[in-house]
C-alpha cells in the first residue's frame, strides 16, 4: 500500500510549538494550496486549506524557521481521524503528517530581510584512492588570520 502526500502552499499563521504530557513536540499548521487549474470565467485558481500535522523535530523546524505567509513544502502521509466534538456530534478530520518540510522561497520574498537566497555548492564527486590524497594534502602550516571568513550568526543564515 501506498501513502504519500506532497503539496506545496502559503502558511496561513505563525506555527506554534506545543508538547504532549509525555513531552513530545507538536504543531498543527494550515497550507494554502492553489488547485492546478483555473476557473473558466474568472482565470482564478481555487486555494484548498490543508490541516498538516508536525511532530518531534520536525514541528520544532517549523515553528523556529517559519512564519505565516512562507510558501513551505510538505512530503508525508494522510492521516484520518475520528473524533466526537463537544456538542457529542461524530466529526472526521483528515491531515498531512509531515515527515519532511522544505523551503521554497527566499527570506526576500517572504518579506525578511537579509541574503535573497544561499546555495551550497555541491561537493566534488571524485573518488580518491588513499595513497594519491596522501600525496596531495594540503599543508595548513602557512595559514593566515585573514585567510579564515566571519563565523555566520542565526541573523545571517538566509532562512
Amino acid at each position: 500500500m501506498l501513502n504519500v502526500a506532497v503539496i506545496m502552499g502559503r502558511l496561513t499563521a505563525d506555527p506554534e510549538l506545543r508538547h504532549t504530557a509525555s513531552d513530545i513536540s507538536v504543531t498543527s499548521f494550515t497550507l494554502a494550496v492553489d488547485r492546478a487549474y483555473s476557473n473558466k470565467n474568472s482565470g482564478e485558481r481555487q486555494t484548498d486549506f490543508i490541516d498538516v500535522v508536525a511532530w518531534r523535530s520536525t514541528a520544532e523546524f517549523v515553528c523556529r524557521y517559519f512564519t505565516k505567509g512562507q510558501m513551505m513544502a510538505v512530503n508525508g502521509s494522510i492521516q484520518v481521524r475520528n473524533y466526537e466534538d463537544r456538542q457529542g456530534n461524530k466529526r472526521k478530520a483528515v491531515e498531512i503528517i509531515a515527515d519532511n518540510v522544505s523551503f521554497c522561497s527566499s527570506k526576500r520574498e517572504s518579506g525578511g530581510s537579509g541574503y535573497a537566497s544561499y546555495e551550497s555548492e555541491p561537493a566534488p564527486r571524485e573518488q580518491f584512492s588513499e595513497p594519491a590524497f596522501k600525496e596531495s594534502a594540503p599543508a595548513f602550516s602557512s595559514g593566515d588570520a585573514d585567510d579564515f571568513g566571519d563565523i555566520l550568526t542565526d541573523d545571517d543564515l538566509p532562512f
